[in-house]
């Protein structure tokens, strides 16, 4: 059952209970989304650039918080959410060569990236102000025990 909040909390301050399947879910399709995105760029507007699979990362990072930690606020999964992507990209900066190996790999390219960029902060922004949204106004999310 939905845990709606109640006279004194908000949908970001009350307390979850989210379904761990449709959270695994709304991960894969963010991942699957964002590779789409890098794979077939001329599908989407030219000027967005590789925007787009940095907002859907920042959502599935969300959305893999929620499924972590599924009693949380949604104001907590929110700003772990920021907190991870703005780690990420501040990591960037690190030089040492056994993490520029890493980056080197398609996995350690896929989660680490390779340069810092301060536009991607607000992509990431962007993506997970969307699966806040996505949270708030999916009703069946917290359903069930999953």
């Amino acid at each position: 059952m939905v845990r709606r909040p109640d006279a004194t909390g908000t949908f970001f301050t009350a307390a979850r209970h989210r379904n761990r399947a449709m959270y695994a879910l709304a991960c894969l399709v963010a991942v699957l989304l964002g590779l789409a995105s890098r794979r077939y760029p001329d599908v989407l507007l030219a000027f967005l650039g590789k925007y787009p699979g940095d907002t859907l990362w920042a959502v599935m990072v969300f959305f893999g918080w929620g499924l972590l930690r599924r009693r949380d606020s949604t104001s907590r999964v929110a700003l772990l959410a920021l907190t991870t992507c703005l780690a990420v990209e501040v990591l960037k900066l690190y030089r040492a060569p056994w993490m520029i190996d890493i980056r080197h790999t398609m996995l350690g390219h896929w989660v680490f990236g390779h340069a810092f960029l301060a536009q991607n902060l607000v992509a990431y922004a962007v993506g997970v102000a969307l699966a806040l949204g996505v949270e708030i106004a999916w009703p069946y999310a917290g359903q069930g025990v999953g």
